[in-house]
């Protein structure tokens, strides 16, 4: 079983461990405060850098294990990020759910919650933590649970990226209406990136829907080539996780204008 394999059989046994708290966390998640749009954060002239905490990863190990989710949140922001991304999976991420709490009191930007969600639960638990938006990777989901996690998101008011790497997966995300599109240039089974997966895909994205280049962007040149292939926004882990001065690796990817698609 490769890594995505791995990682969604481990999250499918966190997410029964909240059957108990069913009933709470539908209520928390209804009654949570009102949170800043991810999709509206990312509608601007520039490339919008989506910018992530993240400790580890299994393609490369060890990042920066000290990371202080509430620190590193609000150094992003000053950089300039327009949205965060927080990887709350423990087990071979080093996250924490506590992490997207203490970023949500940290900074007023909107989160996105990161994980391996493949249970309607995590998207209560996603919605009660404080989460603008929530992962979904099609590859991990059949497109009727792809549907229904859509939905239960839709119905207690918190919006999805879903997370493709083939057209069939691209037309079953197109068809869950109002989510955001990320293009992983990253094979989640096998960790290698394949350059050519961004621009493929990003091309066939309606121009009225936002594309998220994920993966392999580590330089202005990486924000400027995906930008050139009509790319509405980045996001960015690894080289940014690492900084020694995080605001400022933020800074150096903003700022580079969108290209408009052609569709």
């Amino acid at each position: 079983m490769g890594p995505l394999g791995r990682l969604s059989v481990a999250s499918g046994v966190r997410a029964e461990a909240l059957e108990a708290r069913r009933a709470e966390l539908r209520t928390r998640a209804i009654e949570a405060p009102a949170v800043p749009s991810f999709a509206a954060a990312l509608r601007r002239p520039d490339v919008a850098v989506v910018a992530e905490v993240k400790r580890r990863s299994p393609s490369k190990g060890v990042i920066n294990d000290s990371i202080d989710a509430a620190a590193q949140a609000a150094s992003y922001a000053r950089g300039g990020a327009a949205a965060l991304s927080i990887l709350t999976e423990p087990s071979e991420f080093g996250g924490a759910l506590s992490d997207l709490a203490d970023a949500r009191v940290a900074t007023t930007v909107p989160l996105l919650k990161k994980d391996f969600h493949v249970h309607p639960l995590q998207v209560l638990e996603a919605r009660a933590a404080g989460a603008s938006a929530l992962l979904l990777i099609a590859r991990a989901l059949s497109p009727d649970r792809l549907r229904e996690l859509a939905d239960t998101a839709t119905e207690i008011g918190i919006e999805v990226l879903v997370e493709v790497r083939s057209e069939g997966e691209l037309e079953d995300a197109l068809a869950i209406e109002e989510a955001v599109i990320g293009v992983n240039s990253r094979d989640l089974e096998t960790l290698i990136i394949e350059p050519n997966v961004t621009p493929r895909l990003i091309a066939m994205i309606p121009a009225d829907r936002l594309a998220i280049a994920e993966s392999g962007i580590v330089s202005r040149q990486d924000v400027q080539r995906v930008a050139g292939v009509g790319a509405d926004a980045v996001l960015v882990g690894s080289s940014i996780s690492a900084a020694t001065d995080p605001a400022g690796a933020v800074a150096a990817l903003t700022g580079v204008a969108r290209s408009a698609r052609g569709r």
